[in-house]
């Protein structure tokens, strides 16, 4: 029996199978997986992990796509993908919002501005879902999610629970999350403040974004990581690499730091591109640029 048929049996989401990944990540390219699920809700969710850990298989999580290069080759782990069952909103406290993970961050300022509250701006400009910006600890100049997350809700096969951010160890643009945990849902703490003030620096740095990133292009936002006191756009653009094309990707002449598809562009392209700037950056500056996106499935 193969796991989408196992699946079937114990979960009331969706199941597909041999489905082409390009369509749900940011820069439109890579193969196909050979087992998506979509789960109903948490307990959904849950038990089809117990069915992936009792077959020995294992998952990846595809949140909204802005960060995740596909192999070309395909994706032969089941790939976990959240919808409309993780889309809610409460408040556990007068001052604290809790969040599904399939929301985008624009959505964690509406739900602070209904209540007259500040805090969340930063995720606006941030491409994807909740449950993908804490997992990697999402963020921008101006804040990130270890900034505001008090806490995750994280599904396993063992179940569902509400983790401290502080169990988190949320770092610099990562997390270290418990094997096989999916986040389902995040509380974040807001706090009164200037919404006028809010409002105009949100507008400020979404003409920022825009102005000096290739929105208009398929993209993977930030494909590295910053060093400490350093740039990666300007370690690459240092190097000569800005505009550097392979095939039909390359590296924004926008922005040093986004890989861009020009039309049909292949993830071996992509990730030929992403070996050549380490090794170009750490011959000219001595640094190890290390990845901010995500690589997920076969490159060949």
């Amino acid at each position: 029996m193969s796991v989408a048929q196992s699946l079937r049996l114990a979960v009331r989401g969706e199941i597909k199978e041999a489905e082409p990944l390009a369509e749900l990540v940011s820069i439109r390219m890579g193969g196909k997986a050979e087992t998506v699920f979509r789960p109903a809700d948490a307990e959904d969710l849950v038990a089809g992990l117990r069915v992936l850990r009792g077959e020995g298989h294992s998952h990846r999580v595809l949140g909204g796509g802005a960060n995740t290069l596909v192999g070309d080759l395909g994706v032969h782990e089941v790939v976990v993908q959240l919808g409309g069952g993780f889309t809610d909103e409460s408040w556990p406290a007068t001052n604290e919002v809790a969040l599904g993970a399939a929301v985008p961050g624009m959505r964690a300022l509406r739900a602070a501005r209904k209540k007259g509250l500040t805090g969340p701006e930063f995720l606006v400009g941030i491409p994807g879902t909740l449950g993908g910006q804490v997992a990697m600890n999402a963020g921008t100049q101006h804040g990130q999610v270890s900034d505001l997350l008090v806490s995750a809700e994280l599904a396993s096969a063992d179940g569902i629970g509400w983790f401290p951010a502080s169990q988190l160890a949320l770092a610099y643009r990562e997390s270290h999350l418990p094997p096989g945990a999916v986040v389902t849902r995040a509380r974040f703490a807001l706090k009164p403040g200037d919404v006028a003030a809010g409002d105009a620096s949100v507008q400020a740095d979404l003409d920022y974004r825009r102005n000096s990133q290739p929105w208009s292009q398929p993209n993977l936002g930030s494909t590295f990581k910053n060093p400490p006191g350093d740039k990666a756009g300007r370690l690459l653009e240092a190097a000569g690499l800005k505009g550097h094309r392979i095939g039909n990707v390359a590296f924004s002449d926008r922005h040093a730091n986004f890989l861009v598809n020009l039309g049909d562009g292949k993830a071996a392209d992509a990730l030929a591109l992403i070996e050549l700037a380490k090794k170009r950056v750490f011959e000219a500056s001595g640094i190890k640029l290390q990845l901010e996106i995500v690589l997920l499935g076969e490159f060949g």
